[in-house]
């Protein structure tokens, strides 16, 4: 029976009344959100370190998130310099103690005065500081060899993913086949996957080559923009380089040939470097793709649209919490850059700590200065451990039979293949699981090891994979390889 007009207010009395908002009245895009990384397998993580906490027996101590690149929550200490001149930012008073070096005093004074009302409670505008915006264009000018940078073509963001959403956000248009398509690596950062979902713009999948230590092929990239220009228009190529979950790094060579092809195909080009410090193979080097392309000089120096990005989240800084990154655009058309400018206003400004953490971290301590021996030196421990780390993870998981990984390269990841019982898949099959998933969790609840399952970031059909970082201490690092190397032989001989 209908409802009079005043019945309604007695159905909501009597709990009658329907919520405005459900799963199926709710935003149909978010609910097609995934994001591996802070996925389930990390809920039950969580759910187990309460259960330890709570003094429920397990088979092991504590939980080792492996799952995520956060380094000081892994134990990397902070750099004292960066964090010397954020305290003195933060609490100005400090600026009279005795405890602070002079050089740490005077980059703080100076970074003050260029806020609002000399405080870092200001906001900033919302590019970003406009004495850290010149800073970043002088470390991106000392990097690429004298190249000039314009500081007007820099804006400061939260993090590198803010302003990769951002630019697809102002790439996304079109309906039906004239929908924008991006093309992405698989294995991908699933930020990627995440923001398209949520902007209804199509993802085009190119894999990397795992028989060639996850080298980028075009002709692989050829394949996969035509196919996808039978049902949309692909109109940018993201890059990760180095690496991640794959932790390879691109050799200036593939950039070059990346860079022609985009040229020729009409395509943006989103190159997300974070982890242009983490560097550790013999022979590797990281090249930016700003440097490359414009020392390829005509016709695609001044014409190839780029947008490239960096953080202080990975690096040697691990400063992830602090939210801090940039994104430089390069033959951005200038109308668009102003509608750029307007998108990020809206979100009032970049955090302003992040914005001095980033200031520190692209102009360090000079040799003159105080601290620039304990900087330097703290830079290249963390570095230099991150990189036998690397070496180890690769060398532990290629002697277990039934896991191969390539090397390490770069970054903070190791992505190494699993071998996995037909019975195991059949099992997960049955869970409703991925068979990686199943593994991942199983390794979780028996270990303690959490660790992303490989289909969080895509990959090839028939494969299984895990992501698992490199960050925890040497100390806890080789047992957790070793006894992950143990799981996966007993969990192969349960389903054999």
């Amino acid at each position: 029976m209908a409802l009079r007009t005043g019945d309604h207010g007695q159905a909501a009395t009597n709990g009658l009344k329907e919520k405005v908002l459900t799963l199926d009245t709710m935003n149909p895009c978010v609910r097609k959100v995934e994001y591996a990384v802070r996925g389930p397998i990390v809920l039950r993580a969580l759910e187990l370190e309460q259960e330890l906490r709570q003094g429920v027996k397990k088979p092991f101590t504590e939980v080792i998130r492996a799952n995520i690149g956060d380094a000081q929550a892994m134990g990397q200490t902070p750099i004292t310099f960066l964090r010397q001149v954020l305290a003195l930012c933060v609490h100005p008073d400090l600026l009279n103690s005795p405890d602070f070096p002079d050089d740490a005093k005077r980059r703080a004074e100076r970074i003050l005065q260029a806020c609002g009302g000399h405080s870092l409670g200001a906001y900033s505008i919302s590019s970003g500081t406009q004495l850290i915006r010149e800073d970043v264009a002088r470390y991106i000018e000392r990097r690429d060899g004298g190249i000039p940078a314009d500081p007007n073509n820099i804006f400061l963001s939260t993090g590198a993913s803010d302003a990769i959403v951002t630019l697809l956000k102002l790439l996304v248009a079109g309906e039906g086949r004239t929908r924008t398509g991006v093309l992405i690596p698989i294995p991908q950062y699933p930020l990627y996957s995440a923001a398209l979902a949520e902007l209804s713009a199509v993802q085009v999948d190119y894999y990397l080559d795992e028989e060639r230590a996850w080298a980028l092929d075009v002709a692989e990239l050829r394949r996969a923009l035509l196919q996808a220009r039978d049902h949309c228009r692909p109109r940018a190529l993201c890059i990760i380089n180095p690496g991640n979950p794959t932790g390879q790094v691109q050799t200036r060579e593939c950039i070059e040939a990346v860079i022609r092809f985009a040229f020729e195909e009409g395509l943006f080009l989103l190159a997300d470097e974070v982890y242009q410090d983490n560097v550790y193979a013999e022979g590797s080097q990281f090249h930016s793709f700003k440097k490359v392309l414009t020392e390829m000089g005509p016709p695609y120096a001044a014409r190839q649209e780029l947008a490239s990005f960096h953080s202080v989240s990975k690096g040697y800084m691990g400063e992830c919490g602090f939210r801090g990154g940039y994104v430089e655009l390069v033959n951005m058309d200038a109308a668009v850059q102003q509608q750029m400018q307007k998108l990020r206003s809206v979100r009032l400004c970049p955090p302003t700590p992040g914005q001095v953490l980033l200031d520190v971290a692209v102009s360090p301590p000079a040799p003159s200065d105080p601290s620039f021996a304990q900087f330097q030196a703290e830079k290249r421990a963390v570095l230099a451990e991150l990189a036998a780390k690397a070496k180890l993870t690769e060398q532990v998981f290629n002697e277990t039979p039934g896991i191969r990984c390539n090397p390490v390269q770069g970054a903070m990841y190791s992505f190494p293949r699993v071998q996995l019982p037909p019975r195991a898949v059949q099992r997960a099959q049955e869970l409703g699981l991925a068979p990686d998933m199943f593994f991942c969790l199983r390794l979780l609840e028996e270990t303690g090891i959490c660790v992303v399952p490989g289909s969080g970031f895509g990959q090839r059909e028939g494969t299984y994979h895990f992501r698992m970082t490199i960050l925890p201490p040497m100390e806890k690092l080789r047992p957790l390889l070793e006894t992950l190397s143990q799981f996966h032989a007993k969990f192969t001989r349960e389903y054999s």
